[in-house]
C-alpha cells in the first residue's frame, strides 16, 4: 500500500470538517465511558491532528483520505 501523510494546513477548513466527521461518526468508534457531542469530538480530533497524534493519509490506490494515529504510521508507509 502506498500512503501519503496529507498536511492538515494544505486542507480547506471544509475539506478538513468533513474527513474528522466522517472518521468520528463511523459505526463502532468508541470515546471511552461518557458520551461526547459531536462538538466535542471535533474538537478533539482538531486538537489530535494540529498536535500530530492523528495524521491525515491519502491512500493512492484507493484515492481515499483517512485519519490514523500516529503511532500507527509505521503500519502505513
Amino acid at each position: 500500500m502506498a500512503f501519503v501523510e496529507v498536511p492538515w494546513q494544505k486542507l480547506s477548513q471544509e475539506a478538513l470538517l468533513g474527513l474528522i466527521e466522517e472518521f468520528i461518526t463511523r459505526d463502532g468508534t468508541d470515546y471511552g465511558a461518557r458520551e461526547l457531542s459531536l462538538e466535542e469530538k471535533t474538537d478533539e480530533a482538531m486538537l489530535r491532528i494540529k498536535n500530530y497524534s492523528i495524521l491525515i493519509v491519502y491512500d493512492e490506490a484507493s484515492e481515499t483520505c483517512q485519519l490514523i494515529n500516529s503511532e500507527d504510521k509505521k503500519l502505513y508507509v
